[in-house]
């Protein structure tokens, strides 16, 4: 059963993080430059933390309890949630005024993938990077909307999709988690009510992604076939993140962008209470 866990209304709600030491979950609205958190105890209707920035943020990793690594246009950077200190990390396409970030997780050797794409939306106008302890290398270039970036428990793989192009990839890493191989189709999702965005992976490798425009989440054994389908009740999910006490609870970000009329569930964050259990974010390492 979904229930929301949070009432505030999202343009582009994305990029949930659950924090394993603050025990709360961290979510964007991407269109509004807003950082939010909040514990699981707290009401749904009872306001969530924000911090308001200047230009887009869109993903995160954790670094320790009061600090987090942000995607923010034009560079990564540290954030104190204390003193609301910024500090640059790394350079992110500073000079292409047309792109921003987009998708990002940290993986579990501590590095922080975060992919950019057009800001309305210019084909071929993204790619793919990954910061490794102050490396940032670009990946993959010419994409769309890189989304689903995810990682296998072993660590072995990772897991990245362009959403229009609607295939799940799998990379196969080396030891400091560098792609080793040519990315592999373990699904094409291109026919049919699929639209793949955000994605997790859950402690027995079964990747979970949510598909804007269609509410759902579906869920993909490792080889890429199909396990379950779980339907929302917002139509717009972004990206599902595993939290709670337990890594059981599945939260999901959704957007109320472009709907003339949202229902009570569209650009809200979303919880279904699951059988599975996730892993725990990893921590970035500068």
């Amino acid at each position: 059963m979904t229930q929301i866990f949070d009432q505030t209304f999202c343009s582009l709600g994305e990029g949930p993080l659950w924090h394993p030491l603050r025990k709360s979950l961290f979510w964007f609205d991407i269109n509004a430059f807003t950082l939010f958190e909040k514990p699981p105890a707290a009401a749904s209707d009872q306001q969530p933390q924000r911090w308001q920035f200047d230009t887009f943020v869109t993903a995160a990793g954790w670094i320790d309890e009061t600090t987090l690594l942000i995607a923010k246009k034009g560079a990564l950077i540290t954030f104190d949630l204390d003193t609301q200190r910024q500090t640059h990390v790394s350079d992110l396409e500073p000079d292409q005024a047309h792109t921003r970030p987009n998708d990002g997780r940290a993986d579990p050797l501590g590095g922080f993938w975060i992919g950019t794409m057009g800001i309305n939306l210019e084909q071929n106008a993204g790619a793919i990077y990954r910061y490794y302890r102050g490396e940032l290398r670009k990946l993959y270039p010419d994409w769309t909307i890189p989304n689903a970036t995810c990682f296998s428990p072993c660590g072995r793989w990772a897991y990245i999709t362009d959403t229009p192009r609607a295939q799940i990839l799998r990379i196969a890493l080396d030891a400091e988690g560098w792609p080793d191989t040519a990315p592999v189709i373990i699904a094409d999702m291109s026919q049919g009510d699929y639209r793949p965005d955000g994605a997790v992976v859950d402690c027995d490798g079964r990747l979970w992604i949510a598909h804007y425009g269609h509410g759902k989440v579906t869920v993909l054994n490792p080889d890429g076939t199909l396990h379950h389908v779980i339907t929302l009740a917002a139509s717009q999910p972004t990206c599902p993140a595993f939290g709670g006490p337990d890594l059981r609870s599945l939260f999901v970000t959704s957007a109320g962008q472009s709907k003339a009329h949202p229902d009570m569930a569209d650009g809200r964050v979303l919880c279904i209470e699951t059988q599975a259990q996730g892993q725990a974010e990893h921590r970035v390492i500068l």
